[in-house]
């Protein structure tokens, strides 16, 4: 009778193994993916059924075996090297070691990405790191993030001890190498393992072995859904970060052959014709940390049956007397985005615009062109000083005077240290009060802009105001009513100043946060801020426009009004003078070009367009891909030249008129 055969007690006990252990570290990928889904299923729901998860996993193969082959490769390496040892066993504990710990790490990474996802709608990259590298509060809110994601840290510690019982060691002893024949024979079986891994795990870190495949990038994921946002799910947080460490963000395409032809069609370069003398209106830009369309009453007039009510009862005032616009949208998903989109007209393609090589190219904002004109300019963030880079920015785009934190605590007419949230900075309702009292000082004309702090995760208000707000669905819903009711005392003070009437006020949001109803769940849906400009003289005439408005047109729209007569560079263009039907909005979402024109949506890949929907439908159900081809070709055409004139003025420093 044949011994039954120990396929880890022969001479190729290391290979078995390492493939096994490789089949639980694709488990252990699984899991990750499954939580990550769960985790955030309400913005996938829509399309969500077993049978399209697993259709997104089948992608998610691909990108699953580039990232264990890349982070596993010292594991592998160290169980395919042929050694020779008296004693294996002390070798195979210290690969199992490397094993877990290095896989436990990718686990770790997806899990916790898994929270950080509403705030981006997109798998981590590097870009993160260059973030939040000035932050000093990180430690206190990751320590909150691990307590209210408990399940999380369980499960990451449940799934790191399976892998550590249910690894694989090869079955070897000491006596398995007595003779110098056996000696040779592992060497020699190992060697050819090792042989015929290297090709097989170059393949799997490049996504194929084909001689005409490019190494797999985050775009590729395009190719497995049916929804940009759905990348996340295709995609795992370890390849994110490593397609991005180190690398180029712009690649400049040739959809035009020549620049003449290009300009033709979309040019950022703006030569003002002004019909009067530059008017030195006061400009004060109000960025509203995540204050997300969804949450205005006045803007949402027909959820709930006509019964929704919102978060915002001053901002629902201040609209009845501004110009607002029924499409607006921003064009980022960070924080970051939102300053060079509101404050430079420059829009998210990629990458943070502030963490990429183009930041340090010659280019200016709003603050820099009006300084040139006589303006006092000053930024105001009630973080700590240097908190996102706004610092580092505003003084870039011609901000004369920055007013952080450290300037709030130290001017003794206010609270001092009191006033901080112990998060991120100082309340909104303090700050704006030191907001309006700073401007005061300065002299006419001046042209501001403030970011708030409070409306903000962890979402918590001022002691003295708990219950005061709605708590409404969502953790937000409170922060937006606290901060809203410090925008009313804003406006309040600032109406008693002398330099009110003669001062144009803008106010946005950086970006969405959290989402409730469905139609702001969508890949349109997530970019759909407001954008309310009031004037207090009445010479931008309140009213609602049925204009497409997006945050890069801020500048050139008030730039334009005042009379500004000098060449300056803006990816937006001026709504006021701009007929509704010419008027766009573009954005980025995981790796696809969203672009918002002639009442309908595009969605273009770089390569080819994967989506056409009409803007009134909400929920973007029905493609219309191929069914309206002039439309389709038009747009095409216009987001392709407007892609290209940003990458290529990013990437030869043409950010100057």
């Amino acid at each position: 009778m044949l011994k039954k055969l120990n396929p880890l007690k022969t001479m190729m006990a290391p290979a078995t193994a390492l493939v096994a252990n490789l089949l639980i570290a694709y488990a252990v990928y699984f899991i990750a993916r499954v939580a990550y889904l769960l985790e955030n299923y309400s913005h996938f729901a829509e399309n969500m059924s077993v049978a399209h998860f697993f259709q997104l996993y089948e992608g998610g193969i691909m990108f699953d075996t580039s990232a264990i082959v890349y982070t596993n490769m010292l594991y592998i390496v160290l169980m395919l090297f042929p050694l020779h040892l008296k004693e294996t066993r002390v070798y195979h504990n210290i690969c199992r070691w490397v094993f877990v710990v290095v896989n436990g790490m990718a686990l770790v990474l997806n899990l916790g990405d898994s929270v950080y996802f509403p705030f981006t709608q997109r798998r981590t990259t590097t870009s993160v790191f260059q973030e939040f590298g000035n932050e000093n509060n990180l430690g206190g809110i990751f320590l909150r993030e691990l307590v209210s994601h408990w399940y999380l840290v369980l499960l990451a510690a449940v799934v790191i001890w399976a892998m550590w019982k249910l690894y694989v060691t090869p079955q070897i002893t000491a006596k398995d190498y007595t003779t110098r024949k056996r000696q040779f024979g592992f060497a020699g079986v190992q060697l050819l393992c090792l042989a015929i891994a290297t090709p097989l795990a170059i393949g799997g870190c490049r996504g194929g072995l084909g001689t005409g495949i490019r190494p797999i990038t985050i775009n590729n994921a395009n190719q497995y859904v049916d929804r940009p946002v759905e990348c996340a799910v295709v995609l795992n947080t370890p390849f994110a970060l490593l397609r991005t460490i180190g690398k180029s963000v712009f690649s400049v395409p040739d959809y035009f052959t020549s620049q003449q032809e290009m300009e033709q069609v979309f040019t950022p370069i703006h030569h003002p014709q002004p019909t009067h003398p530059m008017v030195k209106k006061n400009i004060v830009v109000l960025i509203v940390e995540s204050f997300g369309r969804e949450y205005i009453g006045a803007l949402n007039t027909h959820l709930d049956g006509g019964k929704y009510k919102g978060y915002t009862p001053f901002t629902d005032k201040l609209i009845q007397k501004s110009l607002t616009f029924t499409h607006s949208y921003a064009n980022g998903r960070k924080s970051i985005d939102g300053m060079p989109s509101v404050l430079a007209s420059m829009p998210m393609f990629v990458e943070p615009f502030v963490l990429t090589p183009a930041s340090m190219n010659n280019y200016t904002g709003m603050a820099g062109l009006l300084a040139k004109e006589g303006y006092q300019t000053a930024f105001f963030h009630g973080a700590n000083r240097g908190s996102m880079g706004f610092m580092a920015f505003a003084n870039k785009t011609g901000f004369q005077d920055y007013y952080g934190r450290q300037d709030y605590e130290a001017d003794p007419r206010f609270g001092g240290p009191a006033d901080f949230d112990t998060n991120w900075g100082i309340w909104d309702e303090p700050f704006l009060q030191y907001f309006c009292t700073k401007m005061g000082e300065m002299k006419e004309p001046f042209m501001t802009a403030l970011f708030t702090v409070s409306s903000h995760h962890p979402f918590v208000v001022p002691e003295k105001y708990e219950g005061k707000f709605p708590k409404g669905t969502l953790e937000i819903h409170q922060c937006i009513g606290y901060t809203d009711m410090a925008l009313g005392k804003f406006f309040e003070s600032a109406s008693r100043q002398p330099w009110f009437k003669n001062t144009i006020f803008v106010l946005t949001s950086d970006h969405t946060s959290q989402v409730h109803y469905p139609e702001f769940c969508t890949d349109l849906g997530y970019y759909r801020v407001p954008i309310i400009i009031y004037d207090p003289s009445g010479e931008i005439q309140p009213g609602m426009s049925e204009s497409i408005a997006q945050q890069i047109d801020i500048m050139p729209t008030l730039l334009e009004h005042l009379g500004y007569p000098h060449p300056y560079l803006a990816f937006g263009i001026d709504l006021l003078s701009t007929p509704a039907e010419e008027t766009f909005a573009v954005n980025y979402v995981n790796g696809t070009y969203q672009y918002v024109k002639y009442g309908y949506v595009l969605q273009f890949d770089g390569e080819k367009t994967k989506a056409l929907y009409r803007l009134d439908d909400n929920m973007l159900e029905h493609n219309l891909v191929g069914k309206v081809p002039e439309v389709q070709a038009k747009m095409e055409r216009e987001v392709k030249a407007i892609v290209q004139q940003y990458m290529y003025r990013m990437v030869n420093d043409k950010l100057m008129p």
